[in-house]
């Protein structure tokens, strides 16, 4: 860790700052999320349905949101939405502790979306931008910083909603009251290339501008090529944990095991991260790098495939460790993939459009991994129920790793035809319409 904090020492106060920055967001957004559902289903004795409404109400804020978070920061500045995004998450932290009626929740919960599509594009282009070439490094130290915030907060979290879930919200904003006033005192105003070049010429209107990166066809295939590797991931949160309680039961067991899941999960990308990237740029090229990312992503479901061919043991400690120990070496490769391919995904973006309009680029990637996500969940969850109906447990494991060699073709794919490469600017200048 101690090498990790001198690496964050070599980069601009900018860069240092944005990186503090996304994991105290990742602090307050985990100490708060998890507990929430269950504060609104039983202190508010919510139907499930309502529940249901108030946690979706966030999520498609938010992905729904995101390329207009981006296109703002692109034509406004980035520092500024960061700020309008942390102060929304004031808001609607604070609100979801005080109030018990359904639309203020609804509307808290939106808020605290709509703040997400607010600050992630502009984070990302502001940390990209001051980065410069050594991007790719940055972007490794950032997914440090990224998962030890999602590591620490569950923690925190279960000590404050041990007192009152109220405590817990109003700490977390607090935690973001204070993130706010940091970023307006310490960080630099910062604009895109694009914003400089419009101050000196005429402004591109949003449609010119969205028609632009729509035209932009290797884009839009790597962010569609992307979306297996977030399904992939979210597993972590969703099958992994349900596996664990298919196999082991639920009580005591249960719960220790999924917290070691998600312990392995962070602490081996706190840990390993900038060592996996560092060895991976040292010998791979970008395109390649993603699609071993990818590959380690869809092997990682291998282990559960051949514990389906196991016998049931009869001992308490055999079913334990069946349990267990596929569901855990899942979630370590599934990290490794991701901390080979996170790198060098978030460099390939700024490549692929050129250093131009990179927050709205990231927005549009968000959305539509956000959308995939959804998608990818639905049809997992369709094949997990399909498996206990069917007595075919091997099912959602197999679809897994078949969607991760999919994914991995697909970008051996289009990095064999050079459609990763970036693209030359007069070119695509000339492509998109006035």
């Amino acid at each position: 860790m101690k090498g990790t904090l001198a690496q964050v020492r070599t980069y601009e106060r900018s860069v240092q700052l944005l990186m503090v920055n996304q994991f105290t967001i990742n602090l307050g957004f985990y100490m708060l999320m998890p507990y929430l559902a269950t504060h609104l289903a039983g202190p508010l004795g919510l139907a499930g349905w309502t529940v249901g409404l108030i946690l979706g109400v966030r999520n498609f804020s938010q992905q729904g949101m995101f390329l207009i978070g981006g296109t703002l920061a692109d034509r406004l500045g980035y520092k500024p939405m960061i700020i309008t995004g942390l102060v929304l998450r004031i808001a609607g932290f604070a609100t979801l502790g005080l109030v018990d009626s359904v639309p203020a929740l609804i509307a808290a919960s939106a808020a605290t979306g709509l703040a997400g599509a607010l600050f992630n594009p502009a984070t990302r282009a502001y940390l990209a931008a001051d980065a410069g070439e050594r991007r790719v490094e940055a972007f490794a130290l950032f997914n440090v910083f990224y998962q030890a915030g999602i590591l620490l907060g569950p923690l925190v979290g279960m000590v404050l909603t041990g007192v009152d879930f109220r405590v817990t919200c109003l700490v977390a904003a607090g935690i973001f009251a204070v993130l706010s006033i940091v970023q307006v005192r310490a960080l630099p105003a910062r604009r895109g290339n694009d914003a400089a070049e419009r101050a000196e010429g005429p402004r591109e209107g949003v449609l010119a501008q969205w028609r632009g990166i729509l035209a932009n066809r290797p884009f839009l295939l790597f962010s569609v090529a992307m979306i297996g590797s977030y399904v992939m991931t979210f597993q972590v949160y969703m099958a992994l944990p349900l596996e664990i309680r298919r196999v082991g039961g639920e009580g005591g067991f249960g719960t220790a095991a999924v917290a070691v899941l998600f312990a392995v999960s962070g602490l081996s990308t706190i840990l390993f991260q900038t060592r996996v990237t560092a060895w991976c740029k040292a010998r791979l090229e970008p395109g390649r790098a993603l699609a071993w990312g990818l590959l380690a992503m869809g092997a990682a479901f291998l282990p559960l495939l051949a514990a389906t061919a196991l016998p049931v043991p009869r001992s308490q400690l055999g079913t334990q460790l069946l349990a267990a120990v596929p569901p855990v070496l899942a979630a370590l490769l599934l990290a490794a993939g991701t901390m080979i391919a996170y790198p060098f995904e978030m460099d390939t973006i700024v490549r692929l459009c050129g250093d131009r309009l990179v927050a709205t680029h990231y927005g549009l990637y968000n959305t539509v991994c956000g959308v995939g996500i959804a998608v990818g969940n639905l049809l997992t969850g369709a094949a997990l129920d399909a498996a206990r109906s069917a007595g075919m447990s091997a099912l959602p494991w197999l679809a897994l790793f078949l969607l991760g060699l999919g994914c991995t073709a697909a970008l051996y794919g289009l990095d064999r035809s050079g459609r990763l490469a970036p693209p030359v600017r007069g070119a695509r200048a000339e492509a998109v319409p006035a």
